[in-house]
């Protein structure tokens, strides 16, 4: 078992069950899954982009992405409804677990002046969304090898009602929050 799922299991659900007021602990928040996308629209004139994007987030991820086509035609960027313009990768289980303590421990202490994540950032629904300016943040990513610095979205979803007790969760998994 992942040393956060246990963390989870045996401090968290006692502390989120007293916190939100729950007697059964079925009801409580828990993360779901968690899912890594980059828009590729450079893929419209260089095919090659998508095979760099996709080692890029099949090395973050640690499984293969699934390539995402567009749905509608836009004139205006030559864009083609079927085309290959960007990819994702969902994580569940314990590589979702994994990927959020490499996430908070490893990952957003590296950007410079760092200073928390946005509380802003949640869907209503009690969905996270966090957006990575560049790639070579994550320790797998072998700088010498990439050929251009991509973004990537980082949305984690959890079971939450609303975006009060998703917060609460995240905090006590320990992802870091702005303090404003």
């Amino acid at each position: 078992m992942s040393g956060l799922k246990e963390k989870y299991l045996t401090k968290l659900v006692p502390e989120l069950r007293t916190k939100l007021g729950y007697s059964n602990s079925m009801q409580l928040p828990k993360l779901e899954k968690i899912m890594l996308s980059i828009g590729l629209g450079e893929a419209i004139q260089n095919p090659k982009a998508l095979e760099a994007a996709e080692g890029d987030l099949a090395t973050i991820s640690g499984q293969h992405p699934v390539i995402t086509q567009a749905k509608k035609s836009v004139a205006s960027f030559k864009l083609r409804a079927g085309m290959s313009i960007g990819m994702m990768a969902t994580l569940r289980g314990k590589r979702m677990y994994d990927f959020f303590d490499k996430l908070v421990n490893v990952v957003l202490p590296r950007f410079r002046d760092f200073h928390g994540v946005s509380k802003d950032s949640f869907d209503g629904r009690g969905n996270y969304s966090l957006g990575i300016k560049e790639q070579i943040v994550f320790p797998e990513i072998d700088y010498d090898k990439i050929d251009k610095i991509r973004g990537l979205q980082v949305t984690i979803v959890t079971t939450a009602k609303n975006d009060n007790e998703a917060g609460g969760l995240l905090e006590l998994m320990g992802m870091p929050f702005r303090r404003d």
